[in-house]
């Protein structure tokens, strides 16, 4: 499932919570809103929140 860069930071809980997360600056993480979040980055942060990326038919056998 291909979530938008910009949905996934929002899912996080915005920018601000992003930031805080991986440790980078809230500017950082806005700037990911139109250029992408970094690989690395996006990994990482399917590692600690793999709730945000699971599509809604997986999420709902999980539940």
């Amino acid at each position: 499932m291909n979530i938008p860069d910009n949905e996934i930071i929002d899912a996080l809980g915005g920018s601000s919570a992003v930031a805080v997360l991986c440790e980078v600056t809230v500017g950082a993480v806005s700037q990911w809103k139109t250029d992408g979040i970094p690989k690395a980055r996006l990994m990482y942060l399917k590692v600690i929140r793999p709730d945000i990326f699971l599509s809604p038919s997986k999420s709902k056998e999980v539940a």
